[in-house]
Parts: structure tokens; sequence; C-alpha cells
């Protein structure tokens, strides 16, 4: 039997110049008001909000503003908590999670500037143990998050997830300087052992594996 075709859902986009990866943690500045708007109806009603990344592109011949495109696939996220800052009205401190993927079937402005989508949601990452030759690149991010943890810092949300190639993977996207598009080509790739294994290149280029 053909399995069901997937159902498409709206989704308010929420642009970002950063890649949300899914079970990655988002904090953010809210400031705009079609954004405290959106951020403040999701919390009230319990909904999320698709967090898209902004790439520049190049600008046209003779123009001094960059130009900006949205990408077409994107991570539904949502609301873990939402702090007004004491000292800056007007600013809000947020939590967010990373979900699901998505793909923007369509897109347009709503009344408040908030662009509104069609999507569909694509298949999250098999539950895939990283094979033997990755363990060197598991046991690298744990020393990272102690490193991390030592310093104060957690930019990770538990449960950490060790025995999952894809949450190796996503987690070391999210710590590694590389590009912007480099990290949205990572998060869309559908294997998480083909994105754990570029992860795994990419560190021994950088001899932080042996």
């Amino acid at each position: 039997m053909k399995p069901p075709e997937p159902e498409s859902l709206a989704l308010p986009l929420f642009p970002l110049q950063t890649v949300v990866f899914p079970r990655g943690l988002l904090s953010l500045k809210v400031f705009e008001p079609r954004y405290l708007d959106l951020v403040t109806e999701c919390l009230r009603e319990n909904k999320p909000f698709g967090a898209i990344t902004i790439q520049p592109t190049a600008s046209a011949e003779g123009s001094a503003t960059a130009m900006q495109r949205l990408e077409r696939i994107g991570v539904r996220t949502e609301l873990i908590e939402a702090d007004a800052d004491a000292e800056r009205p007007g600013l809000l401190h947020v939590r967010c999670r990373g979900t699901e993927r998505f793909e923007v079937l369509s897109s347009s402005p709503q009344a408040d500037g908030v662009r509104l989508a069609e999507v569909m949601m694509l298949p999250q990452d098999e539950s895939t143990p990283p094979t033997g030759e990755f363990l060197g690149t598991v046991r690298a991010l744990a020393n990272a998050i102690a490193s991390l943890k030592a310093q104060g810092t957690q930019p990770f949300l538990a449960p950490y997830q060790f025995d999952e190639a894809g949450w190796v993977a996503n987690r070391w996207c999210e710590l590694l300087p590389i590009p912007l598009a480099a990290k949205q080509r990572l998060m869309e790739l559908t294997d998480p052992m083909i994105r754990l294994k570029l992860v795994d290149e990419f560190l021994r280029g950088k001899g932080v594996l042996g």
C-alpha cells in the first residue's frame, strides 16, 4: 500500500542569521515589534514557529544594499521560556528548542510583516548509532561539552544522546566554525551517517582527531 502523502500546515516564519538544528537550543534577543507579537502569541497559545535561515546574496550592480534570501528548509521550533529584560523595555530573552525539519512550499507576508508559510514536514533522522570509526568524534564531543560546562556554558539541551549519529553530528555542526551556507547544507542532509562522516572529516582535517 502506498504511504499517505504528507500533509502541509501553516507556520509563521522567524528569519535568522543562524542555522537551527533539530533538538538544538536556540537563544534569541527579540526586539522587533512584529516578532515580539509572534513570540507572545506562540507562548500564549503554545504554538511553534518556523526558524528559517537568511542567506546573503550578491547585491545588484551599483546597489549599496545587500540582498537576502530565505532558505527553503527550516526547523519547526518550540518556545521553552521567555523573560523580559528588566533594564531594556521591549527586549525579550527567549530560549527555544528545534524539533523537526520542514520544507517551505509557499509563503507570503501578513499585515504585521511576519511571513506565513505553507510547509511540509520532513522525515526525522533515523535513530542510528555511530559506527566504530566515529567513536573518536563522539568522545571529542563529550569532552567539548565537559569543557564548556566547566566554563559555565551549557550549549545543548538534555538528554545527551551520544548513541545517535544524528544527534552527535548536529551538536558538532552547532559548534564548528564553518560558514552559514555549509551549516545549512549539513542540516538539510537526510542521512545522519553522512552528516557525521563530514563532521568527522572536518575534525580530522583540523587536527582535532588523530
